[in-house]
């Protein structure tokens, strides 16, 4: 398979700080994957070397193979970043038309107008979008060139669940088409429902690369899942602690490597074992796992 992007050895040091400290990785082209980390682990000034904002201190950054900025400036790359600016007094409309005639071969107007939900709210003016509006038109500017490597940095923060969903759907489609996309997101599930690959960067490294189910399994998490009433989800609560179990709408969900010993204390213990469910753990559980065992 084709890479779209390839870090190899990147540093990129700000004063006496590496923000990047030798971070190597590659992203296949027509794939989903999802960039994650902690605050500050290094995935803004990670994409914003790959937009080609700024260089590396060392090492190299190669998309769509050419230099960064080649690249975007060939209308390449699409890009929704949380710090964008949008300019005030003029319509959702007229923006997106003027957007896209930047762009040697852009989407239709109407088509970019659809995919990013905006008609509800298409000749409103800029400035008085809210929140989520304004969400949906960052991500109208990101697709307008019809780019080959979509780039979006927290893309539904601000979204309700429905729109949400919708954005996903999107964004399946496009990806259908074969366009790569790399994502970040503080909705874990979001990363575990829709990326075929997930990279963890910590300290400006790559922590872990693979698919959700393969960083799940590796991290050796499952998970019990019961119905309980408040009693039996107090005593679960002192059997396992307040970190493996979480409580809500009558459920206990307990974290543990193995379920069986699990399932045997519960059993001794009295817990009815009420729509019992045993599964694996979730990707969140995964990333706590890596990030312990890596200090």
């Amino acid at each position: 398979m084709e890479t779209a992007v390839s870090f190899e050895q990147v540093r990129k040091r700000f004063g006496e700080v590496d923000a990047l400290a030798g971070l190597s990785f590659s992203v296949s082209k027509g794939t989903k994957t999802a960039l994650l980390g902690p605050n500050g682990a290094g995935k803004s000034t990670a994409i914003s070397l790959m937009l080609g904002l700024r260089a590396p201190s060392s090492g190299k950054v190669t998309v769509l193979a050419r230099a960064p900025g080649h690249a975007r400036q060939l209308g390449g790359i699409g890009a929704m970043l949380q710090e964008a600016g949008l300019p005030p007094g003029i319509g959702v409309r007229e923006l997106v038309s003027f957007y896209r005639r930047l762009f040697p071969s852009p989407l239709p107007l109407e088509e970019i107008i659809s995919r990013a939900m905006l008609g509800e709210f298409a000749h409103r003016r800029v400035e008085r979008l809210s929140g989520g509006q304004r969400q949906r038109l960052l991500y109208a500017l990101a697709i307008a060139g019809d780019p080959q490597l979509l780039f979006l940095d927290e893309p539904t923060a601000g979204l309700d669940a429905e729109a949400r969903r919708f954005f996903w759907q999107s964004l399946d489609d496009l990806a259908a088409q074969g366009r790569t996309i790399l994502f970040t997101t503080h909705y874990l599930e979001e990363a575990d429902a829709h990326a075929e690959e997930v990279l963890v960067i910590q300290r400006g490294r790559l922590l872990a690369q693979g698919s959700p189910a393969t960083l799940k399994q590796a991290a050796g998490v499952r998970t019990i899942r019961l119905r309980a009433t408040p009693e039996a989800a107090e005593r679960v609560r002192r059997l396992f602690g307040d970190a493996a179990c979480a409580v809500g709408d009558g459920q206990v969900t307990i974290a543990v490597p193995d379920p069986e010993p699990a399932l045997s204390l519960l059993l001794a213990a009295g817990v009815p074992l009420r729509d019992l469910e045993v599964g694996s753990g979730t990707l969140e559980d995964a990333l706590l796992q890596l990030g312990e065992a890596n200090g």
